[in-house]
């Protein structure tokens, strides 16, 4: 009868030979860990490949409003964050208590108010410009030492002027009185402009586009160009589907304005004569999104009077099929 070895055993000539045994041993080690190894590094080799790039640039929605005093949604306000700094896009009221709730909710540095130093105005309406004193001020009695970089429309610098007037005696019992200031965070440095390339530095170029508002002579859209994203911010405007697509230009991401058709086919005709002319319905920027070949859309300022946000989102949806965000305050994209 043939011998039968035990299975998982060696074979008979290695149990006989206590040397082959040990040799046999190390060599199975051996192997072993080198498949250890050969794995560890086609892991991270897989993983390195189909992780998500680090992004640089962040969109931060501080406020959604209009003028309608909505307690869900502060007035006008965006932030393009890009690594340790934030770009505002308007100041509409409350728009610092904003940076601060966003700051800690999603725990973005770059908000907190005494880095709070840089903003562009899209227009003069007091719904987007009311928090400017708070950004102006508020920041500087929490230890900001920069002055308030102002970007806008003509009349910016008179309405800057106007408001550092207007609280001259609470600048001067600051400084000269026993708070502790410091002599340079509540000015302001104002660029005015009416289009083209408006900043600049390491981190963004920024460019501005007319767009209609009303009876505004100038009103503004911004582009900004970061190291991995290309944003476009469209303020208040009327449909502008030319300049939009000139701005964005297959942008990653479009922030727009917008009123829903279904709710304005029920307003006065005086009313939905403005409108028509300031703002932009959801048929006219599904449109302009898609002929603009932005990957992606984000709606603020949504005046609805009575229609749902589904009724919106369908109106936009008829004509352009990429992702659409109702936005809301906080949301981060």
């Amino acid at each position: 009868m043939n011998e039968v070895t035990p299975v998982g055993s060696a074979p008979a000539s290695v149990q006989k030979s206590p040397r082959g045994k040990k040799e046999a041993n190390l060599h199975f080690y051996r192997l072993l860990l080198v498949s250890n190894v050969l794995m560890w590094f086609f892991c991270n080799s897989l993983h390195a490949q189909t992780a998500e790039p680090v992004t640089r640039t962040s969109v931060v929605l501080l406020g959604t409003g209009t003028p309608n005093a909505d307690p869900q949604r502060s007035g006008p306000a965006v932030a393009v964050v890009v690594d340790s700094t934030a770009y505002l896009i308007d100041a509409g009221p409350g728009v610092v208590r904003r940076a601060v709730a966003a700051s800690e909710r999603h725990g973005i540095a770059a908000l907190e108010p005494s880095r709070l130093g840089h903003v562009f105005l899209t227009h003069l309406h007091s719904d987007h410009t009311v928090g400017l004193p708070d950004l102006l001020f508020t920041p500087w009695v929490l230890e900001r030492q920069s002055p308030l970089t102002v970007i806008g429309p003509p009349g910016s610098e008179r309405m800057m002027t106007h408001l550092a007037a207007a609280f001259q005696e609470d600048v001067y019992m600051r400084l000269f009185g026993l708070e502790p200031a410091n002599p340079t965070g509540h000015e302001a440095r104002v660029t005015e402009t009416s289009g083209g390339l408006v900043f600049q530095d390491e981190r963004v170029r920024v460019t501005a586009f007319r767009v209609p508002h009303g009876s505004w002579p100038v009103a503004l859209a911004y582009r900004f160009d970061t190291p991995d994203r290309s944003i476009v911010i469209s303020g208040d405007t009327g449909p502008a589907e030319d300049v939009m697509v000139r701005a964005c230009d297959g942008c990653d991401l479009l922030i727009h304005e917008v009123y829903a058709k279904a709710g304005w086919d029920r307003r006065e005709p005086v009313w939905q004569r403005y409108h028509a002319a300031s703002h932009t319905s959801g048929p006219e920027l599904g449109h302009i999104a898609t002929r603009s070949g932005a990957r992606e859309l984000v709606l603020i300022h949504q005046l609805l009077w009575g229609a749902t946000p589904e009724q919106l989102l369908a109106e936009i949806a008829a004509s352009y099929a990429g992702p659409i965000h109702y936005g809301n305050d906080l949301d981060v994209h």
